[in-house]
């Protein structure tokens, strides 16, 4: 999130950035070739002057030099998720004056990534009602290790966001999802199914889940769950692993969502309430949202947004906890007029150290 984030606010406010022990702590630390597909269509776009954009490298420097250029069509194939790479990109590409469509190939669904269904059932949903416009669509599924997942999408432009207010969720209503499978006998998404029947079935709400196929270029299995209440949503993803049977896949989505619901303060997860953060920072007005749990990401969030664009978030809680996020919105960015208009002046890139960060988001 924060390499991803960084490079956003980058492009959104003109202003350089340099990002320092990036990844340090992995296995195989620094810049991923997924990471360098990012960089290469923001820094075309923006004109930026980059160095240290290689696969490995712990250390980057980006600095936008003009205002966007517009690209109608942008095509991307990567070996990360393209989740991800769709909620980097969103924000630049609806500010632009023109549609932008994107054709991405790479992984709807990994274990660390928001999945292609949480993206369609919820975060897009909630930026519809801040005013931003993006419609997508599954052409094929896409797990990791790799990939091979097709996603389309359409981005309108906007000129103005609007605040969200999200600090109730009301009673639960019902329970929605699917259990779906690619190359794997159906018999196996519909075991889930009814072993996840079973297991919510106490919850005395109205549940439908479906069971099918969808396409891809290797087996997989997952289990998606959006709980629907008075006043928000919350989705659960759940991939399966092999060698686990079907009912195993199926208990684990299902406490998943039982522990959620044991915890009755918060309108948004912390997964969806730090998505939320940056679309948020370009609002006319101040957005409120309340989580079940503030998490360490969604604090580091808070801390890089606030770099670029001073007092925008506030937290008034401490990590594990139940928390208010109040965010202050700057106002659309005008990144497509020119900079001498924007009244751009050249500063010291934001420097910020990756070693503790990256371990902790996954950068």
């Amino acid at each position: 999130m924060l390499l991803r984030g960084a490079l956003t606010l980058s492009v959104l406010t003109g202003q350089a950035v340099r990002l320092t022990h990036i990844r340090a702590r992995r296995t195989s630390p620094g810049l991923k070739l997924q990471h360098l597909r990012l960089i290469d269509v923001l820094a075309r776009i923006s004109g930026a002057a980059v160095d240290g954009a290689a696969i490995g490298s712990q250390s980057l420097g980006f600095e936008p030099r003009r205002a966007l250029s517009h690209e109608p069509v942008i095509d991307i194939d990567t070996p990360g998720s393209l989740t991800l790479l769709l909620q980097s990109l969103l924000l630049p590409l609806s500010f632009s004056p023109l549609p932008t469509r994107l054709r991405l190939v790479g992984v709807t669904h990994a274990p660390r990534s928001p999945a292609f269904e949480n993206i369609d059932w919820q975060w897009l949903p909630l930026l519809r009602q801040a005013g931003y416009r993006a419609e997508i669509g599954l052409e094929r599924a896409g797990f990791a290790p790799k990939g091979g997942g097709v996603m389309q999408v359409s981005i309108q432009p906007v000129s103005a966001v609007e605040p969200l207010h999200l600090v109730e969720r009301g009673r639960l209503l019902r329970i929605s999802g699917c259990s779906l499978v690619a190359c794997l006998d159906q018999s196996v998404a519909a075991r889930q199914r009814l072993q996840l029947m079973s297991r919510l079935q106490g919850l005395n709400v109205p549940i439908d889940i479906n069971s099918g196929a969808v396409s891809a270029p290797l087996p997989g299995a997952f289990i998606v769950l959006l709980a629907e209440f008075e006043q928000s949503k919350q989705s659960f993803f759940t991939l399966g692993e092999l060698g686990h049977p079907p009912e195993v896949v199926a208990n684990k989505a299902a406490d998943s969502l039982i522990a959620h619901l044991h915890c009755e303060e918060g309108a948004l997860d912390s997964h969806l309430a730090s998505q939320l953060l940056l679309p948020l920072s370009f609002a006319n007005g101040e957005s409120a949202l309340t989580t079940s749990s503030v998490s360490e990401q969604m604090l580091l969030t808070a801390e890089l947004i606030n770099d670029f664009l001073p007092a925008t978030i506030s937290i008034d809680a401490q990590s594990g906890k139940p928390g208010k996020m109040l965010v202050r919105g700057n106002g659309a960015p005008r990144i497509f007029a020119s900079k001498a208009d924007l009244g751009f002046v050249t500063m010291p890139p934001i420097p910020f150290d990756c070693a503790f960060q990256g371990s902790a988001l996954g950068i």
